[in-house]
C-alpha cells in the first residue's frame, strides 16, 4: 500500500491532485486543518492536510486524461451502505465523473462519486471529512432545484394563460351578444360572467352548436331560476298588517293608495290606513286626501306607543296599509327608528319599495341598510322613466329578496301590477331601440 500526504488549500485541490497521482481508486484516509508559516504558531496560514491510499496489490497506473471515459478499473470493496448510496447517487448524475471522497463512518476509507460543493462534517477527532449524507442531501438539493424551476415554469405559463385572451377563450358570437346587453343593462359583471360561465358549461355537457335561438333560451332560463317565480307576489290573504318602508322620494305614499284602491275594488275588503310620516310637509293630507276617496279609515301615529291605540281603532278592518317617513338610508340611526313602527300582532308583511331610476351603488346601500329588519319583497317603482333594468335582477340576486309589484305612473289606481319577471327578461334581452 502506497500512502501519500497533501497539504492544500481546499478539498478541490486534494481530490484533483489524489487522481492525477494514485488514480481512481485510491482512499483518503484522513483529513484535517493545519496551519503553515506564521510566527510562534500566529498569523499562520490555515491549509488542509489530506492523507490519501492506494493498495499496490490492486493499482493501476492512472488513465490519461484522454482515456478517462472508457477504462473502469476496479473499485475497492465497501460496506452494502456506502454502495448503495454511490448507485443511488449514479443513477440520478450517470453524467458526473468518480471521484475519492473521504467518509466519516467508523474512519472507514470509502471510495464514491463526488458532488459540487459538497457539505463537510466533523468527525469525532475533529477532523473535516465527507459523509453520504451529505452527498444524499447535494443530490436532493439539486433534484428540488429542478422541481422548482419546473414549478415556476408552470406558474409562467399558466399566468401568461390568464393575461392573454386568445380567440378559443372567447365566447360564442351569440353569446358575445347576449353579455353585452346584459352589459348595457348594467347587471352586475360579476353575475354576467357566472351566467355565462354556466351557459357554456351547459353547451359543452350536451354537445350541441351554440346558436341565437338556444343561445337565448339557456341565458333566459338562467335569469328565470335568479328570479325564483315558484312564489307569490300578491298580498295574501292571511296578511293583516303591511309595512311600507324605503327612503325619500320613492313614491310610497302613492304607491299604498295604488294598492288599497286594489284591495277595496277588487278584493272587497275592509282597508284602513296608518302614516308615521310626520316629517313630510303635506304627508299627512296627501293620504287623508287618498283615505277620503276610497272611503277607508286613517290613523296618525307620532311614536311606536300610539301604534297600540290605533290598530284597536281599525280592529275592524281586514288588513291595514301602514306608511312610514321615509328616511336618509345612509344614516343607521334613522333607519333604526323603524325597528320599533315594525312590531305588530298577528301576520304582516314588509315590502321595500325602491325607484328603477336610483342607479345601483344607491340601492345596493338602501338595500343593505333595511336588510337588517325583515324584508319580505321588493318593490320597484318608475318603470316607466328608465330603460334600464338590470338594477332588478342585481337587487333580487344580492339580497334573496322576492318580488312583487312595479309601478309605471302616478296615475291611481290604474299605473301598478304584479311584477312579471319574464317580462323583465326579455326587455334585459331584447335588441337595443335605435
Amino acid at each position: 500500500m502506497r500512502v501519500k500526504r497533501y497539504v492544500v488549500d481546499s478539498m478541490p485541490d486534494a481530490l484533483q491532485k489524489i487522481r492525477t497521482d494514485l488514480g481512481k481508486d485510491a482512499v483518503i484516509l484522513n483529513t484535517k486543518e493545519i496551519r503553515t508559516g506564521g510566527f510562534l504558531g500566529m498569523f499562520g496560514k490555515k491549509k488542509i492536510e489530506v492523507i490519501a491510499a492506494i493498495d499496490d496489490t490492486n493499482a493501476k497506473p492512472a488513465p490519461a486524461p484522454q482515456r478517462v471515459a472508457a477504462q473502469m478499473p476496479p473499485q475497492p470493496k465497501v460496506n452494502s451502505q456506502v454502495a448503495q448510496i454511490k448507485t443511488s447517487y449514479q443513477s440520478d448524475f450517470p453524467d458526473v465523473p468518480d471521484v475519492i471522497v473521504p467518509v466519516a463512518m467508523k474512519n472507514e476509507p470509502v471510495a464514491v462519486s463526488a458532488v459540487p460543493q459538497a457539505e463537510r462534517v466533523m468527525n469525532p477527532a475533529g477532523h473535516q471529512a465527507y459523509s453520504p449524507s451529505s452527498i444524499q442531501s447535494a443530490a436532493r438539493a439539486s433534484v428540488k432545484d429542478e422541481q422548482v424551476m419546473d414549478e415556476l415554469k408552470q406558474m409562467k405559463e399558466m399566468m401568461k394563460k390568464l393575461t392573454q385572451v386568445t380567440d378559443g377563450d372567447k365566447l360564442p358570437e351569440p353569446l358575445q351578444k347576449l353579455e353585452q346587453r346584459l352589459y348595457d343593462q348594467e347587471v352586475n359583471p360579476a353575475l354576467v360572467r357566472q351566467i355565462m360561465d354556466e351557459v357554456m358549461a351547459d353547451f359543452q355537457l350536451a354537445d350541441e352548436p351554440v346558436t341565437e335561438e338556444n343561445a337565448q333560451q339557456l341565458v333566459r332560463s338562467k335569469l328565470g331560476e335568479i328570479f325564483q317565480t315558484d312564489h307569490s307576489k300578491h298580498i295574501s290573504t292571511q296578511t293583516r298588517v303591511v309595512h311600507f318602508v324605503g327612503p325619500t322620494g320613492v313614491g310610497k305614499t302613492t304607491t299604498i293608495a295604488k294598492l288599497a284602491a286594489e284591495q277595496v275594488l277588487k278584493y272587497h275588503r275592509k282597508v284602513g290606513f296608518i302614516t308615521s310620516d310626520t316629517y313630510r310637509i303635506a304627508a299627512i293630507e296627501q293620504l287623508k286626501t287618498y283615505a277620503t276617496i276610497l272611503n277607508v279609515p286613517l290613523e296618525v301615529v307620532f311614536s311606536p306607543q300610539d301604534l297600540t291605540k290605533a290598530f284597536q281603532n281599525l280592529a275592524e278592518c281586514d288588513i291595514i296599509f301602514m306608511d312610514t317617513a321615509g328616511r336618509n338610508f345612509r344614516n343607521e340611526m334613522y333607519v333604526s327608528e323603524l325597528n320599533s313602527l315594525l312590531k305588530t300582532q298577528g301576520n304582516s308583511e314588509t315590502i321595500l319599495v325602491l325607484s328603477l331610476t336610483t342607479k345601483y351603488r344607491d340601492l345596493r346601500a338602501i338595500t343593505n341598510n333595511f336588510s337588517k329588519f325583515k324584508m319580505d319583497k321588493v318593490l320597484f317603482t318608475k318603470m316607466d322613466e328608465t330603460d334600464s333594468y338590470g338594477a332588478i335582477l342585481n337587487v333580487v340576486h344580492e339580497f334573496s329578496l322576492k318580488l312583487s309589484y312595479v309601478t309605471n305612473g302616478q296615475s291611481v289606481p290604474d299605473d301598478i301590477a304584479e311584477m312579471n319577471e319574464w317580462q323583465i327578461i326579455d326587455l334585459l334581452l331584447e335588441e337595443p331601440r335605435t
